[in-house]
């Protein structure tokens, strides 16, 4: 058992170092780019096309496995299109813990679920956050170990490829400013 719990934290610990990886600023020796070279502008927008089109392997195995486990869990019988599940603003469990303190651990008595979080106006038109189950899978104390790994898996990959669609956004927001020809990043 404690081996599988093992295995999650360090896949978590994996997973929270590249994201981290990925969002870290390019240092200034990375940048080292002669100006006389090339026209600044065009070469900033080519470069992040280019960065868009490369094909990353990670991210890649990590959308393969959100598409298993979407389908092993039976996701699709609450979101019928597997593109549309990372709608999503948010994605959390019920009845296991995801912190450090209590990472895998079930509370007992509680009730495990998938949860999706989205945000829809209210009739006076504010924002609310609305809860949908995506999964339910039973009373925390009758979860088969191997299926609660699962669970834990499919919300820590799902939220690993919204935080890879969250910096693609970011990156085109930044191409919509206007950038000095002297500024690179």
């Amino acid at each position: 058992m404690s081996s599988s719990l093992d295995k999650l934290k360090a896949l978590s610990s994996r997973l929270e170092d590249k994201i981290e990886e990925k969002s870290k600023p390019i240092s200034k020796e990375k940048q080292t780019i002669k100006k006389n070279d090339l026209n600044i502008s065009k070469s900033t927008k080519n470069t992040k096309n280019k960065i868009r089109n490369i094909k990353d392997p990670v991210r890649e195995d990590n959308i393969t496995r959100v598409k298993y486990l979407y389908e092993k869990l039976k996701i699709f019988e609450k979101s019928s299109d597997f593109n549309k599940i990372f709608m999503y603003k948010a994605m959390n469990l019920s009845g296991i813990g995801l912190k450090d303190e209590d990472f895998g651990q079930v509370r007992e008595g509680k009730y495990i679920q998938i949860i999706a979080i989205t945000y829809e106006p209210d009739k006076n038109g504010k924002k609310k956050a609305k809860n949908i189950s995506l999964g339910y899978f039973g009373k925390a104390e009758t979860l088969n170990q191997r299926l609660k790994n699962e669970i834990i898996e499919f919300v820590l990959r799902w939220r690993y490829e919204k935080a890879f669609q969250n910096v693609a956004h970011y990156h085109d927001l930044i191409e919509k400013v206007d950038i000095h020809s002297d500024t690179l990043f």
